[in-house]
């Protein structure tokens, strides 16, 4: 039991740091004990229960489902948007404006970054960031072929150009579509110098911010004619795909699904989006919590913004 005077003095030491905004060092001066002392006695005005520390939090915030979340997938971040309603078309808005206020407090200069094309939240996430002030340089890579149905088109082109405008950085558009016809038309495209430029970029990628898809491709992606026959998307559903990153189809454990149809595809593989120094995924919504919850149960992705009402039901859901 610590002696009155000792109680004292650590009520002293609380007061003055908490209640009058002194620095440990300048009360260390002023009562002429060592800063290193000053450190173990707030730390006791804690233990000895003198100094309780609460934290509000404020409305339209889930720290504890993030903190939650965190925990049981060993992510390095969540980040849940409030909706007001379940409906896909706000879900979008909402977890596209958290991205880019995500991206915008964290994007480093010089960076890498990656980004995937046909993504709605991703078109969202760009649509609401705000420039800079000062350029970050670097260089904003497409991870996945991007050329399509013309009506489209300015989709997949403007995630790379705008970003890297907004950015300050360097575009590095990858000039082709995301799924071929055939195996020998891959290899063909794969092997032009202009496609093999962007791509000699992957591997250096420090950022990569992907969109997570389900086995049944979005409207946008679909539209784009960058997608499997409905036969073929049977077969992946049959072999046990439950999603996507950049067309690379994955199962509940988030484990590769292999297929033949994977060799038709033109963009960034799960092996080489593992050595990014993070992959940030935007995704949301009913239709895509299976395939969120198998990419977070394979350690596909290290940072997560997505709704509340997902965010709840993989709180919910077994590791």
């Amino acid at each position: 039991m610590p002696r009155p005077d000792e109680l004292r003095l650590i009520a002293r030491v609380a007061r003055m740091y908490h209640l009058e905004d002194i620095k440990q060092s300048d009360i260390a001066d002023r009562l002429m004990i060592s800063q290193a002392t000053i450190s173990r006695l707030l730390r006791r005005a804690r233990e000895e229960d003198i100094v309780r520390i609460s934290v509000r939090t404020p409305s339209g915030t889930f720290p504890e489902c993030e903190e939650s979340l965190c925990r049981k997938f060993a992510m390095r971040e969540v980040i849940i948007a409030e909706c007001a309603e379940e409906r896909e078309g706000q879900i979008l808005r909402r977890i596209g404006e958290a991205a880019a206020h995500y991206l915008e407090t964290t994007l480093q200069p010089g960076e890498i970054i990656g980004i995937s094309s046909w993504s709605e939240s991703l078109l969202h996430t760009v649509e609401n960031i705000h420039p800079p002030r000062k350029a970050t340089q670097g260089r904003v890579v497409q991870i996945l072929g991007g050329m399509g149905d013309p009506s489209v088109q300015k989709h997949a082109t403007n995630l790379t150009r705008r970003l890297a405008q907004l950015m300050g950085a360097q575009p590095q558009p990858l000039p082709t579509q995301g799924v071929t016809h055939s195996k020998t038309a891959q290899e063909a495209l794969i092997g032009d110098p202009f496609v093999q430029e962007t791509m000699r970029f992957f591997p250096q990628i420090t950022t990569a911010l992907v969109g997570i898809g389900g086995v049944e491709p979005s409207k946008l992606l679909a539209d784009s004619g960058n997608v499997f026959t409905s036969d073929e998307l049977a077969e992946l559903a049959r072999l046990g795909a439950v999603g996507d990153i950049c067309l690379n189809f994955f199962d509940e454990r988030g484990q590769p699904v292999p297929s033949a149809f994977q060799e038709r595809v033109i963009g960034i593989t799960l092996e080489t989006l593992r050595s990014a120094r993070r992959v940030v995924a935007v995704a949301g919504g009913a239709r895509k919590r299976a395939a969120i919850l198998g990419a977070m149960r394979g350690h596909l992705i290290d940072v997560l913004i997505t709704d509340q009402y997902t965010a709840a039901w993989l709180d919910a859901a077994q590791t």
